[in-house]
Protein backbone atom coordinates (compact mmCIF):
# COMPACT_ATOMS: atom_id res chain seq x y z
CA UNK A 1 0.00 0.00 0.00
CA UNK A 2 1.25 3.19 -0.83
CA UNK A 3 1.26 5.89 1.88
CA UNK A 4 2.53 8.99 -0.34
CA UNK A 5 0.24 11.68 -0.95
CA UNK A 6 0.08 13.67 -3.74
CA UNK A 7 -0.61 17.23 -3.98
CA UNK A 8 -0.50 19.72 -6.96
CA UNK A 9 -2.64 22.51 -8.40
CA UNK A 10 -4.48 23.82 -11.64
CA UNK A 11 -4.86 27.30 -12.58
CA UNK A 12 -7.78 27.80 -14.93
CA UNK A 13 -8.49 30.53 -17.27
CA UNK A 14 -11.50 31.98 -19.08
CA UNK A 15 -9.55 34.38 -21.24
CA UNK A 16 -11.75 37.93 -21.79
CA UNK A 17 -10.86 41.52 -22.41
CA UNK A 18 -13.00 43.05 -20.53
CA UNK A 19 -13.34 40.37 -17.52
CA UNK A 20 -10.89 37.63 -17.71
CA UNK A 21 -11.64 34.97 -14.92
CA UNK A 22 -8.84 32.74 -13.21
CA UNK A 23 -9.00 29.82 -10.38
CA UNK A 24 -7.08 27.83 -8.15
CA UNK A 25 -7.95 24.09 -7.70
CA UNK A 26 -6.14 22.12 -5.65
CA UNK A 27 -5.70 18.76 -6.04
CA UNK A 28 -4.89 16.22 -2.58
CA UNK A 29 -5.10 13.11 -3.25
CA UNK A 30 -7.82 12.48 -5.52
CA UNK A 31 -9.71 15.36 -3.26
CA UNK A 32 -10.99 18.71 -4.88
CA UNK A 33 -10.59 22.62 -3.16
CA UNK A 34 -11.08 25.69 -4.49
CA UNK A 35 -8.23 27.58 -3.14
CA UNK A 36 -8.97 31.05 -4.86
CA UNK A 37 -11.15 32.32 -7.85
CA UNK A 38 -12.21 35.81 -8.77
CA UNK A 39 -11.70 37.84 -11.86
CA UNK A 40 -9.59 40.39 -13.22
CA UNK A 41 -11.88 43.65 -14.55
CA UNK A 42 -10.52 46.35 -17.23
CA UNK A 43 -12.03 49.83 -17.48
CA UNK A 44 -14.21 50.67 -20.54
CA UNK A 45 -11.13 53.09 -21.22
CA UNK A 46 -8.50 51.49 -20.86
CA UNK A 47 -6.56 51.05 -24.14
CA UNK A 48 -6.06 47.55 -25.54
CA UNK A 49 -2.38 47.03 -24.95
CA UNK A 50 -2.66 48.02 -21.25
CA UNK A 51 -5.10 45.11 -20.97
CA UNK A 52 -3.01 42.74 -22.47
CA UNK A 53 -0.23 43.75 -20.17
CA UNK A 54 -2.28 43.66 -16.95
CA UNK A 55 -3.54 40.19 -18.24
CA UNK A 56 0.38 39.07 -18.64
CA UNK A 57 1.33 40.78 -14.86
CA UNK A 58 -1.55 39.90 -13.06
CA UNK A 59 -1.43 36.07 -14.12
CA UNK A 60 2.22 35.75 -13.75
CA UNK A 61 1.84 37.37 -10.03
CA UNK A 62 -1.20 34.52 -9.58
CA UNK A 63 1.43 31.99 -10.95
CA UNK A 64 4.02 32.95 -8.73
CA UNK A 65 1.75 33.09 -5.22
CA UNK A 66 0.10 29.74 -5.83
CA UNK A 67 2.73 27.98 -7.64
CA UNK A 68 0.11 25.79 -10.03
CA UNK A 69 1.87 22.87 -11.98
CA UNK A 70 -0.61 23.23 -14.98
CA UNK A 71 -3.32 25.64 -16.77
CA UNK A 72 -6.38 25.11 -18.63
CA UNK A 73 -7.65 27.44 -20.54
CA UNK A 74 -10.76 28.24 -22.02
CA UNK A 75 -10.53 28.37 -26.28
CA UNK A 76 -12.24 31.07 -27.60
CA UNK A 77 -15.37 30.61 -29.39
CA UNK A 78 -16.38 31.55 -33.28
CA UNK A 79 -18.41 34.69 -33.11
CA UNK A 80 -19.49 36.91 -36.00
CA UNK A 81 -17.44 39.53 -34.66
CA UNK A 82 -14.14 39.87 -36.04
CA UNK A 83 -12.99 42.55 -34.09
CA UNK A 84 -13.64 40.74 -30.79
CA UNK A 85 -12.83 37.36 -32.19
CA UNK A 86 -9.10 39.19 -32.51
CA UNK A 87 -9.26 40.68 -29.15
CA UNK A 88 -10.36 37.60 -27.29
CA UNK A 89 -7.53 36.01 -29.30
CA UNK A 90 -4.77 38.09 -28.07
CA UNK A 91 -6.25 37.95 -24.34
CA UNK A 92 -5.98 34.33 -24.69
CA UNK A 93 -2.18 34.56 -26.19
CA UNK A 94 -0.73 36.41 -23.24
CA UNK A 95 -2.54 34.49 -21.13
CA UNK A 96 -0.53 31.71 -22.53
CA UNK A 97 2.22 33.57 -22.51
CA UNK A 98 2.41 34.46 -18.44
CA UNK A 99 1.82 30.55 -17.80
CA UNK A 100 4.76 29.47 -20.75
CA UNK A 101 7.35 32.25 -19.39
CA UNK A 102 6.75 30.36 -15.83
CA UNK A 103 7.04 26.71 -17.38
CA UNK A 104 3.21 26.23 -16.57
CA UNK A 105 2.29 23.49 -19.26
CA UNK A 106 -0.93 25.02 -20.90
CA UNK A 107 -4.37 22.79 -22.31
CA UNK A 108 -6.76 24.31 -24.09
CA UNK A 109 -10.75 23.62 -24.30
CA UNK A 110 -13.12 24.28 -26.39
CA UNK A 111 -16.01 25.75 -24.28
CA UNK A 112 -18.74 22.76 -25.09
CA UNK A 113 -15.85 20.25 -24.09
CA UNK A 114 -15.72 21.96 -20.66
CA UNK A 115 -19.69 22.24 -20.23
CA UNK A 116 -19.72 17.96 -21.45
CA UNK A 117 -17.15 17.21 -18.62
CA UNK A 118 -18.62 19.43 -15.63
CA UNK A 119 -22.31 19.07 -16.22
CA UNK A 120 -22.79 15.79 -18.54
CA UNK A 121 -24.31 18.81 -21.32
CA UNK A 122 -22.48 20.09 -23.99
CA UNK A 123 -24.65 22.81 -24.14
CA UNK A 124 -25.33 23.72 -20.32
CA UNK A 125 -25.81 27.20 -19.72
CA UNK A 126 -22.76 29.04 -17.59
CA UNK A 127 -25.79 29.18 -14.74
CA UNK A 128 -25.98 25.44 -15.08
CA UNK A 129 -22.15 24.86 -14.44
CA UNK A 130 -21.74 27.09 -11.65
CA UNK A 131 -24.60 25.00 -10.30
CA UNK A 132 -22.85 21.67 -10.95
CA UNK A 133 -19.29 22.92 -9.74
CA UNK A 134 -20.44 24.12 -6.06
CA UNK A 135 -22.58 20.38 -6.05
CA UNK A 136 -19.33 18.78 -6.72
CA UNK A 137 -16.90 20.88 -4.82
CA UNK A 138 -19.26 21.18 -2.04
CA UNK A 139 -18.91 24.95 -2.15
CA UNK A 140 -21.10 27.80 -2.34
CA UNK A 141 -20.06 29.77 -5.64
CA UNK A 142 -23.69 31.70 -6.03
CA UNK A 143 -22.00 34.83 -5.42
CA UNK A 144 -19.52 34.20 -7.84
CA UNK A 145 -19.08 36.36 -11.76
CA UNK A 146 -19.75 33.38 -14.22
CA UNK A 147 -16.02 34.39 -15.92
CA UNK A 148 -14.65 32.98 -12.40
CA UNK A 149 -17.04 29.98 -12.57
CA UNK A 150 -16.05 29.29 -15.97
CA UNK A 151 -12.49 29.57 -15.04
CA UNK A 152 -12.77 27.10 -12.17
CA UNK A 153 -14.89 24.79 -14.92
CA UNK A 154 -11.69 24.79 -16.83
CA UNK A 155 -9.79 23.82 -13.94
CA UNK A 156 -11.97 20.92 -13.26
CA UNK A 157 -12.55 19.38 -16.61
CA UNK A 158 -8.64 19.93 -16.80
CA UNK A 159 -8.31 17.71 -13.90
CA UNK A 160 -10.87 15.19 -15.13
CA UNK A 161 -10.07 15.05 -18.54
CA UNK A 162 -6.17 14.12 -17.43
CA UNK A 163 -6.57 11.96 -13.93
CA UNK A 164 -5.54 9.37 -15.80
CA UNK A 165 -2.90 10.27 -17.84
CA UNK A 166 -0.69 13.36 -18.61
CA UNK A 167 -2.00 16.37 -19.87
CA UNK A 168 0.10 15.59 -23.34
CA UNK A 169 -1.21 12.15 -23.29
CA UNK A 170 -5.11 13.12 -22.79
CA UNK A 171 -5.21 15.82 -24.89
CA UNK A 172 -4.07 13.64 -27.80
CA UNK A 173 -6.04 10.92 -26.89
CA UNK A 174 -9.66 11.80 -27.76
CA UNK A 175 -9.87 9.89 -31.42
CA UNK A 176 -8.34 7.48 -33.54
CA UNK A 177 -7.31 3.64 -33.81
CA UNK A 178 -4.19 5.02 -31.16
CA UNK A 179 -6.70 6.02 -28.68
CA UNK A 180 -9.12 2.93 -28.97
CA UNK A 181 -5.90 0.58 -28.77
CA UNK A 182 -4.83 2.30 -25.97
CA UNK A 183 -8.48 2.31 -24.27
CA UNK A 184 -9.33 -1.03 -24.63
CA UNK A 185 -6.65 -3.37 -24.85
CA UNK A 186 -8.64 -6.61 -24.23
CA UNK A 187 -10.17 -6.28 -27.29
CA UNK A 188 -7.12 -6.28 -29.88
CA UNK A 189 -6.78 -9.34 -31.53
CA UNK A 190 -2.74 -10.89 -31.66
CA UNK A 191 -1.79 -12.43 -34.61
Amino acid sequence: MNSQTTTHRILGVDPGTNVLGYAILEIHNKTLTVLHLGVIHFKKDEEHPYRLERIFTQLQKIISDYLPREMAIEAPFFGKNVQSMLKLGRAQGVAMAAAITKGVPITEYSPKKIKQVVTGNGNASKEQVSAMLSTTLGVNLQDQILDATDALAAAVCHYYSTRNGSAASSAKSGSGWGSFIANNPGRVKKT
